[in-house]
């Protein structure tokens, strides 16, 4: 996963992981995105430490971590609060990032 800057956060489209480093649901959650991200060979995700962003947790009334907003057209589509199972991920991933099921020609 990236670590998100300033500028990537005005992207229109989004899967954001926002987490705390103290939190232990957050490494499980973490752990589930880095499975994805390993099979599939590319980063998917951006992360993002709520520790330094609280001025963007308020404005997108983030509720708790882990989190992973779902950004696309510059609107907020989901915010996923319980990550369940990688293959519950995956349900977000083909309705959101669906170029990642496309094989090659």
């Amino acid at each position: 996963m990236k670590e998100i800057t300033d500028q990537e956060l005005k992207n229109e489209r989004l899967l954001l992981y926002i987490y705390s480093p103290f939190c232990g649901t957050c490494s499980v959650a973490r752990a589930m995105l880095e499975k994805i991200e390993a099979i599939h060979q590319t980063e998917i995700f951006y992360e993002m430490n709520a520790s330094y962003y609280e001025k963007f947790l308020h404005e997108y009334k983030v509720e708790s971590v882990p989190c992973l907003l779902i950004k696309e057209n510059n609107q907020v589509k989901e915010k996923i609060y319980t990550f369940y199972s990688t293959g519950n991920i995956y349900h977000y991933l083909v309705k959101y990032k669906p170029e990642l099921f496309v094989s090659p020609s």
